[in-house]
Formats: structure tokens, C-alpha cells, sequence
């Protein structure tokens, strides 16, 4: 029975950069993926998608991204970045893979998957939020009759029927669906809270300067403001494109669903033949069920080790596995700390 030191579950951006780290200690791990290719969530983003930084904060620990055809990267620039760094450094990946569950008995994990049981002396949980869409209850949604599909459904405007859509949800992915879906179709932007349109010259390079700031203070046990939110709009060309032809135009989403449409907070109707959700994610961890590690609907970690279960670690899963680890330029420093944090443990 082959037994891993590490076994990390997801080869998308946190995984890999576990995975640099690990090869720096010459443990003996392995990544298991559950998509048909490298490059994890992207492949499921929208086709025209833009990254929101230039390539220098794009980029994963040891390798800088080639430089982009433009100042941001694309979908497709990333995820062949994605799999030239597998390759590069030569990372263990099975896929399709998919981990069904993981049971720890005598200080061993046991992975089962739909291609056979995996056996490891610890496991890093990093398979982001993709494979779980979040879309909110709205009254009436059931009696719809268009067609609904959420920003990870959603590559192109031909995937979209009818003329008349709603899209929900601001954020980058709101803003950057909108200012492509208006050059094809009448769209109604509704909005939680007003969107906050970032200065043109701003862009994801100075949110992570932010978050990094942050981050030190954390570790010193400082808390303080940021300038901005790494969930504010960044003004790419497409979006600014789209303020100047006047499309970027919104309005509360509080109104409920009729079997055409919505009818909105002031009681007025309008018809849509389709709504696209850009409400976020989730994290979706069904494959450590059988670790028991959710207490009423939370999991208690320190930095991203799980307490109260030897040799377990989430990384990349949103703030509380770390600040700013859910992003390309800061899961790094949550990568680094996690697998110091397993050496220590497997040689302890």
C-alpha cells in the first residue's frame, strides 16, 4: 500500500502553489483534480473573460506569467499559464479524479475516489468555490418560465435565448457581463448595493498592494481599512466601453418573480426571457464528510489548519482560510505557511 505524505485535493491555482512549496521539501505528494484539464476554475469562466491585473500580479510563487498579448490577461492566457507551470515543475496530477470521501483511521487518510483509494499521511482541501454556484431565493422564482443559468453556465452571448435579460449580482463578473451581454441584448442590471466603480487608474495591482498591507498587520495583530475592496469594479476597457455607451445602469434587486418577468419594489412589471445570476459561490467540502469537521455550519480553523483534525489543511477557500488566498496573487503566502505548517507536522 503506497501511502503519500501529502495528498492535496484540487489542482487549480491553490493547489499548485501548495504544490511548489511541497516540491521545496521533497515530500512525496500527490494532486488529485476532478476536471478533464489543468487550469481548475477557469476553464468553467466565461469565454472573453479579462483578469483585472497585469501579468506581474497574476502570476503564481517561482513563475512569473509570460507576458499577455495586452496589459490583462485573458481566460485562456491564464489557464495555458496554468498548465505550463505543472509541467514545468513537473507536478504529480491525476484527473479526472473525483474524491467522493476521506476517512482517517489510525493516523492514515483513506481517499476514496471514482478511480480507487488513495492513502496519504495528511490532506490539503483545495478546491475552491466553482463547483458550488450560489444563487438567492427570490419570491416567485419557481413560477418563471425563462431560462435562469449562473455566471459559471454562461461562455458566450449565443448561450443566452431570447433579447430582454436580467443580470443579477454586481462585483467584476457583474460589470464585465453586462458590458458584453448590452452589444447583443436589452439588459437590466440589478444590484444588491450600488456598484462602486473604481478610479480608471486603478486597478487589481493596487487592491492586492491592500490586501498585502493588511495581511502584515494581521500577523502583527493590527486591524485596519482598506482602500478599497478586492470586490470593487476595475475599469478594463470593456467597462469602460460600456460607461460610454451608457449601459452601465442599474437598479436595486429587490423585486419578485412573475411567470414573464419580475415586478419590481415600486410595483412595476417588466418581462425578461432570461435571467443570468452573478451572485458568487459557495465552498462545497461534501468530499470531508466523513471527518465530521462542520459544527453547525462552520469549520474551526487556525491560519488553515482544521483543529480538532490531525493533518488537515484548507487553503484558498475565501478569507477565513487566509487573507486574500481565494486570488491568484495572494494564495502564495497562505501556500507557503500551510505546507511549513505539514513539514513540521509529518516530522514531528
Amino acid at each position: 500500500m503506497e501511502i503519500f505524505d501529502v495528498i492535496i485535493i484540487g489542482g487549480g491555482q491553490a493547489g499548485l502553489s501548495v504544490a511548489y512549496f511541497l516540491n521545496r521539501h521533497g515530500l512525496k505528494f500527490l494532486i488529485l483534480d476532478d476536471n478533464q484539464k489543468a487550469g481548475g476554475a477557469w476553464n468553467k469562466a466565461w469565454d472573453s473573460l479579462q483578469l483585472f491585473s497585469p501579468g506581474v500580479y497574476s502570476s503564481l510563487s517561482g513563475w512569473m506569467l509570460p507576458p499577455p498579448e495586452k496589459e490583462y490577461p485573458t481566460k485562456q492566457e491564464f489557464i495555458t499559464y496554468l498548465e505550463k507551470y505543472e509541467k514545468r515543475y513537473d507536478f504529480p496530477v491525476q484527473r479526472p479524479v473525483k474524491v467522493e470521501d476521506t476517512i482517517f483511521e489510525d493516523g492514515i487518510y483513506r481517499v476514496k475516489t471514482n478511480k480507487g483509494e488513495f492513502y496519504t499521511k495528511t490532506v490539503v482541501g483545495a478546491t475552491g468555490t466553482a463547483s458550488n454556484p450560489k444563487i438567492p431565493h427570490y419570491e416567485g422564482v419557481e413560477s418563471f418560465l425563462g431560462q435562469q443559468l449562473h455566471s459559471v453556465e454562461y461562455k458566450k452571448p449565443t448561450d443566452i435565448q431570447g433579447d430582454n435579460l436580467l443580470i443579477v449580482g454586481g462585483g467584476n463578473s457583474g460589470a464585465q457581463l453586462v458590458a458584453e451581454l448590452t452589444q447583443h441584448k436589452k439588459v437590466q442590471w440589478a444590484t444588491l448595493s450600488p456598484p462602486n466603480f473604481l478610479p480608471d487608474d486603478v486597478d487589481g495591482r493596487y487592491l492586492f498592494e491592500q490586501a498585502n498591507k493588511k495581511y502584515r498587520e494581521y500577523l502583527k495583530g493590527e486591524i485596519s481599512e482598506e482602500s478599497y475592496s478586492i470586490s470593487d469594479i476595475v475599469m478594463l476597457d470593456s467597462v469602460k466601453d460600456a460607461r460610454e455607451r451608457g449601459v452601465l445602469n442599474y437598479r436595486s434587486s429587490t423585486f419578485s418573480f412573475t411567470p414573464n418577468g419580475v415586478v419590481w419594489e415600486d410595483g412595476s412589471e417588466e418581462a425578461f426571457d432570461a435571467v443570468l445570476w452573478c451572485t458568487g459561490f459557495s465552498t462545497k467540502l461534501d468530499y470531508l464528510n466523513a471527518l465530521n469537521i462542520n459544527q453547525n455550519g462552520k469549520i474551526n480553523i487556525k491560519n488553515t489548519k482544521v483543529l480538532g483534525q490531525e493533518g488537515l489543511w484548507l487553503v484558498g477557500l475565501g478569507n477565513w482560510t487566509g487573507y486574500a488566498s481565494a486570488t491568484i496573487y495572494g494564495v502564495g503566502k497562505t501556500a507557503r505557511r500551510t505546507v511549513e505548517e505539514i513539514v513540521a507536522y509529518i516530522l514531528q
